[in-house]
């Protein structure tokens, strides 16, 4: 037979059960006044170091809630210290920007003029796809449409336009435009390499390697402009 009090109470029963509705009640609300301490900023928007903190808040939140071992005051002295680090590592990271650039980091620049930075793209080990998919949230379908994109400290990605008088050939990014990439040059044509996204005139040939990054796979590219 089952033991249904033990399937649904556990071995404690149902005053442990009240007991662990208000530790949790409890944890809530110290949850609620760690996070208002760590200042708008750290709610706002999270860069790694940030990430780190919120990760060991509820870490440090969790076990009181169901383990009666663990008393409150625990997780208040690990809070306390939590939030002390937080604020003395953010008041260090305002008075020195090696400090700053050592835990939050520098943000990456990833297009310049309408080509890949291939040296900063690689440090950051982003995947194209993924990278392409984030600029079509942008109304983006060539890199020649993009003066600059730079991969901020927080993640987010800021894109700044030519204006349309400027837009020149680029990169599709649309997948069905990108999947028609080659080695072999059949026609000639502007083509953008798969690899950087530089520009040339190919003529028709067998393989042509890119001046840029010395790859060797090409599309065909395009300068329309941007429908916003």
């Amino acid at each position: 037979m089952i033991d249904w009090s033990s399937f649904f109470f556990g071995e404690e029963g149902l005053e442990f059960l009240l007991e662990i509705s208000l530790r949790t009640f409890i944890m809530y609300l110290i949850i609620l006044a760690g996070l208002r301490l760590l200042g708008k900023r750290g709610v706002k928007q999270l860069s790694i170091f940030e990430l780190v903190v919120i990760i060991s808040l509820g870490s440090a939140a969790g076990d009181p809630m169901f383990y009666k071992e663990i008393g409150l005051l625990v997780p208040i002295v690990i809070f306390s210290i939590i939030v002390a680090c937080y604020r003395f590592t953010t008041y260090l990271t305002a008075k020195s920007t090696k400090i700053d650039d050592l835990v939050e980091g520098k943000c990456t620049y990833l297009i310049e003029n309408g080509e890949f930075s291939i040296e900063n793209f690689g440090k950051e080990g982003l995947a194209q796809d993924e990278f392409f998919s984030e600029l079509r949230q942008y109304s983006i379908s060539h890199l020649g449409q993009v003066e600059t994109a730079i991969l901020e400290t927080s993640g987010n990605l800021s894109v700044y336009f030519f204006p349309n008088e400027n837009v020149k050939y680029g990169l599709p990014i649309l997948p069905a435009l990108f999947e028609n990439s080659c080695t072999e040059i059949v026609k000639k044509n502007t083509y953008a390499c798969c690899f950087c996204g530089n520009i040339e005139e190919i003529e028709p040939k067998p393989k042509h390697t890119c001046k840029k990054c010395e790859q060797d796979k090409w599309v065909a590219a395009i300068n329309s402009l941007r429908i916003k």
